[in-house]
């Protein structure tokens, strides 16, 4: 299955790309005083996490555990020199559920961080990729 986006140029550091279905992110490069959309190294973590989170769901669901809210953060360390890939990325969850035990949460987010995300699977194997998770009661 062929995907394809389409980019953009709004200025120097400025782009958008766009998909098949029209959807449109806004790109920038810019520091913390300018920015105004996510970068792309920003976009890949969003990618990550969101894409994991959807097999998440859908794992809980299908245990028939409650699932009142699902957030989390993805963070990464990048390399000092070019090109200033991710070494390490470090997803965590925060997990709003009555009867979803620790020990099912650990398995079902190892296997979508692991297994079933595409985007994960994607990254270069030499990046360490880890999660963690919080159940809130």
């Amino acid at each position: 299955m062929e995907m394809e986006v389409v980019l953009g140029f709004k200025s120097d550091e400025e782009f958008y790309t766009v998909n098949s279905t029209q959807n449109r992110v806004e790109i920038d490069m810019y520091g913390p005083e300018k920015k105004q959309a996510q970068s792309p190294m920003e976009l890949l973590l969003s990618g990550i996490i969101a894409c994991a989170a959807v097999d998440i769901v859908s794992m809980i669901k299908k245990k028939r555990k409650v699932l009142n809210d699902l957030s989390g953060k993805a963070s990464g360390q990048r390399r000092a020199r070019a090109p200033r890939s991710f070494t390490d990325v470090h997803i965590h969850y925060e997990i709003n559920s009555p009867d979803l035990t620790d020990q099912e949460a650990e398995k079902i987010i190892s296997l979508a961080v692991d297994k079933y995300c595409s985007v994960a699977s994607s990254i270069s194997s030499d990046i360490h990729l880890s999660h963690g998770f919080e159940i809130r009661r």
